[in-house]
Parts: structure tokens; sequence; C-alpha cells
């Protein structure tokens, strides 16, 4: 169980760097930087396993390549605009957090405007 080594590895990780904090605060940060790409590092190599899930449905569905590609690039920017701002805010900086997170946002605007228009495109024809 991948989880419960994970979760251990996170509250171990937490609790050495509360120890640290009282005696050299920038090691903490260290600890949480280091141990949130580990985890991170970790969570990459389930990425096979989600893009031949991914395969498997554009198969079933007969989904045209193009729009598979969009939906894991969006998810793609999801988890690193996460990942990013959850370290950001970890070191006090909320600031850099949000423009982070408002720069996914606009990203996975982009990239479903293509299917957003596909879509207007198909309602037009149907008026």
């Amino acid at each position: 169980m991948d989880i419960l080594k994970i979760s251990i590895f996170g509250i171990s990780a937490v609790l050495l760097a509360l120890i640290l904090k009282s005696y050299r605060p920038e090691y903490s940060y260290y600890i949480s930087i280091a141990v949130c790409i580990c985890i991170f590092l970790l969570v990459a190599t389930k990425l096979e396993l989600i893009i031949g899930y991914a395969e498997k449905m554009q198969r079933m569905l007969r989904l045209d390549n193009a729009y598979m590609g969009m939906i894991l690039k969006m998810i793609g920017v999801t988890y690193i605009a996460d990942f990013a701002s959850n370290i950001c805010k970890d070191c006090g900086y909320q600031t850099i957090a949000g423009q982070i997170e408002l720069f996914a946002k606009l990203s996975i605007l982009v990239l479903g405007m293509p299917v957003i228009l596909g879509f207007m495109e198909t309602i037009g024809e149907l008026l």
C-alpha cells in the first residue's frame, strides 16, 4: 500500500521539520521541499499507469487524439501548479502561490479553447 508508505514518510518529515524549526528554521523548509519533491517523483511513476488507462478509454470511446492530449495536459498543469503553489504557501509566499494558481487557470482555459470553439461550431450547425 503505497499511500501508507507515503503518509508515514510525510508525517515523519513533518515531525523532523518541527524539531529542527526551533534550532534552524531554514532546514525545516529544506526538508519540506525535499519531501514534496520525493513524493511528487513517486506520483510521477504512477503516470505511466494513468496514461495507459487514458489510452484504453480513448480506444473504447473512439476519441480524437487531440482531445485526449488536451485533457492530459490540463491534468498535468493542474497537478504541477498545485504542487508548486503548495510549496510556496508552506514557505510563506502566498502571493506567489496565488499567481501560480492564476496562471494555471488561464493556461487550462487556453488549452480548452479549441474544445469550446468546436462545441460552439457544432451548436451553430444544428441551429
